[in-house]
C-alpha cells in the first residue's frame, strides 16, 4: 500500500464495567454485580482504527472530538495511531456497558455532536488525499457531514480504494465506493429509507439480494457485501449472480466490533491490490477469528497484538422450519481437495445438500472425448462418501436446469469465476424463489492440474508414453474445474 489507511468516521470511547452476579437486590428483581473492574478502549471508529493499527499498518484517524476528558482518553488508548480531530461543539461520545459472565446487562450512551462538526481543515483535506486506502466508518454522529469531507473522499476514491461501513442514521456512500458492506439490518433500513424496490422483505438469500442489488445501484458503488453474521456475506456488483462468502463456524458470545473488524480487514486488503471476492473473503474470516476470540469486550493491548487462525468448518443451520436444500453440481471427475472445500461451504448453507452431477455422456459433450476420466457410477460412490453430501442425482442434459426443476433446491451454488454474470439457471430457480450464489475458489487445485501432472509424471519416467500425450489431450480439453460448475465442469 503506497500510503496509509485513512479512516473517517465516528470514534467513541467504549467502556465495560464488569462484575460478578451472585445474588439479587433486595428491593428490584435486579442483579447485583460485585467486584467490578472497569476496561475502557476506543469504540467505533476508533476500535477500526486500533485493530488497522494491531495489524502492523500505518493509519490516520479523522474525527469529531469533543474537548473534553473522554476525548484525552480516547486519545491515549489510540498510541500508535495518527489522530486528526476536526472540532466538535458536542461532547465525545461515550458508550458504558454493564457485564457479567460476559453477558452484557445494560448500555448507558451519552456525548454526540448535536451541536454539529465544523469545517473539514486543511490537514484533514491532505490527509484524505495522500491515503493509500480509504475506510468510511459511519456511526450517524456527525463526522462524515463536515463541510468539504465528502468531496474530499470522493475526489480521493477516483486512485484509491474506498470502503463505506454505512449506518441507518448517517448519510449515503458517496458515488465511486469500491464497496459498501452494511449488515442484513442496515441494508433492509437503507432499501426503506431511500423508497427503493428491493423486493419483498424475506430473510432469505434471494430477498437479501435484491436489497443489496437495489443499494449498490442507487449508491453507484462497484460492489455491495450484505454482513449475514454466523452465515458469512453476500457480495454483489449490483446485477448477476452474487457470491455468498461463508463464515468459519465458531462459537460467539459477543458479536460486538465484528462489523469493524470485516471492515478494516477488507479495506486493508484492497489497499494491498487485491480484488473484491478476495479481500471480502478475508474479511469475513477475520471477523469470526475476531468474535471467536471475544470481540470488543477483549480487545487490549496484549490481545491486539495476539494473531489469530481458524480453519474453515462447516456447520449446520439446524432450521426449526422447513429444511433448506443447497444444490450445486459438476463433473467432478477425479475427486480432489478443492472439490471438498465447496462442497463442504455449499453444505454450510442449508440443512440438505444435493450434488447433481453430469453424466458420462454430458461429461464427454462438455469436455471431449477423453473424459471423463472416472465413470458416472463410480463419481457418485465417492460423493455419496462424503459427510457433507446428503444425496446425487446423475443427469444428461448439457445444463442442470431440467433436473433443478425435480429437486427444486433453496439455493443453487456455483463456482468463483461466475460472480456478477448471468446463468441460464436463473430463470428456472425463480419458479420457486430460489437464488443463486457463487461460492469462492480454493486456489491451485484443479482437475486438469491432476491430469496434467499424472500425465507429466508418467513422460518423466519413460512408461505409457501414449497415455501421457492422452492425458495431456484430456488437460487441454478440461479447462480449469476447481469449481462446482456444471457448465465448465468440476
Amino acid at each position: 500500500m503506497k500510503g496509509p489507511l485513512v479512516i473517517v468516521g465516528d470514534a467513541m470511547l467504549d467502556i465495560d464495567l464488569e462484575g460478578r452476579a451472585g445474588r439479587l437486590s433486595p428491593d428490584a428483581p435486579v442483579p447485583v454485580l460485585d467486584e467490578l473492574v472497569e476496561r475502557a478502549r476506543p469504540g467505533g471508529a476508533g476500535l477500526a482504527a486500533a485493530l488497522a493499527a494491531s495489524d502492523g499498518a500505518e493509519v490516520v484517524l479523522v474525527t469529531a472530538l469533543g474537548d473534553d476528558a473522554a476525548a484525552a482518553r480516547l486519545r491515549e488508548l489510540l498510541a500508535g495511531v495518527t489522530v486528526i480531530g476536526l472540532p466538535s461543539r458536542g461532547a465525545t461520545p461515550v458508550k458504558r456497558r454493564v457485564r457479567a459472565g460476559g453477558q452484557s446487562l445494560v448500555r448507558l450512551d451519552t456525548g454526540g455532536p448535536p451541536g454539529g462538526v465544523g469545517r473539514a481543515c486543511a490537514s484533514v483535506l491532505r490527509a484524505v488525499n495522500d491515503a493509500g486506502s480509504l475506510l468510511a466508518a459511519d456511526y450517524g454522529r456527525g463526522t462524515l457531514e463536515a463541510e468539504g469531507l465528502r468531496q474530499a473522499i470522493s475526489s480521493a476514491a477516483r486512485s484509491v480504494p474506498l470502503t463505506w461501513d454505512p449506518h441507518p442514521r448517517g448519510g449515503e456512500p458517496v458515488p465511486g465506493a469500491r464497496l459498501v458492506t452494511p449488515n442484513e439490518g442496515e441494508a433492509m433500513a437503507m432499501v426503506t429509507r431511500l423508497g427503493l424496490d428491493g423486493g419483498d422483505t424475506r430473510q432469505s438469500l434471494a430477498g437479501i439480494r435484491r436489497r443489496a442489488e437495489a443499494l449498490a445501484r442507487a449508491w453507484r458503488a462497484q460492489a455491495v457485501a450484505v454482513t449475514l453474521g454466523e452465515r458469512g456475506a453476500l457480495l454483489t456488483y449490483g446485477e448477476g449472480v452474487p457470491m455468498l462468502v461463508p463464515a468459519p463456524h465458531v462459537h460467539c458470545v459477543d458479536p460486538c466490533g465484528a462489523g469493524d473488524r470485516l471492515a478494516v480487514s477488507t479495506a486493508l486488503a484492497l489497499g494491498q491490490g487485491r480484488v473484491i471476492t478476495d479481500a471480502v473473503a478475508e474479511g469475513v474470516c477475520r471477523a469470526a477469528e475476531f468474535v471467536a476470540a471475544g470481540g470488543a469486550a477483549r480487545v487490549d493491548a496484549e490481545s491486539l497484538r495476539s494473531p489469530w487462525s481458524l480453519p474453515l468448518g462447516d456447520h449446520s443451520p439446524g432450521s426449526a422450519g422447513r429444511p433448506v436444500v443447497v444444490a450445486t453440481g459438476g463433473c467432478f471427475d477425479l475427486l480432489h481437495a478443492g472439490h471438498v472445500a465447496t462442497l463442504r461451504a455449499a453444505r454450510a448453507l442449508g440443512d440438505r445438500l444435493v450434488v447433481c452431477l453430469n453424466s458420462d455422456d454430458s461429461v464427454r459433450r462438455l469436455k471431449g472425448p477423453g473424459r471423463p476420466i472416472v465413470p458416472a457410477t463410480d463419481r457418485a460412490h465417492v460423493l455419496r462418501a462424503l459427510e457433507c453430501v446428503d444425496e446425487v442425482v446423475v443427469f444428461d442434459d448439457d445444463t442442470p436446469v431440467e433436473v433443478l426443476r425435480r429437486v427444486r433446491p433453496n439455493i443453487w451454488t456455483k463456482g468463483g469465476d461466475y460472480v456478477g454474470a448471468e446463468v441460464p439457471e436463473l430463470a428456472v430457480l425463480e419458479e420457486w424463489g430460489g437464488q443463486a450464489v457463487v461460492l469462492p475458489y480454493v486456489e491451485g487445485r484443479s482437475t486438469t492440474g491432476l491430469v496434467e501432472a499424472a500425465a507429466s509424471h508418467a513422460g518423466s519416467h519413460g512408461s505409457n508414453r501414449v497415455a501421457a500425450k492422452a492425458g495431456v489431450a484430456m488437460g487441454r480439453n478440461a479447462g480449469q474445474d476447481g469449481s462446482t460448475d456444471v457448465r465448465r465442469g468440476a
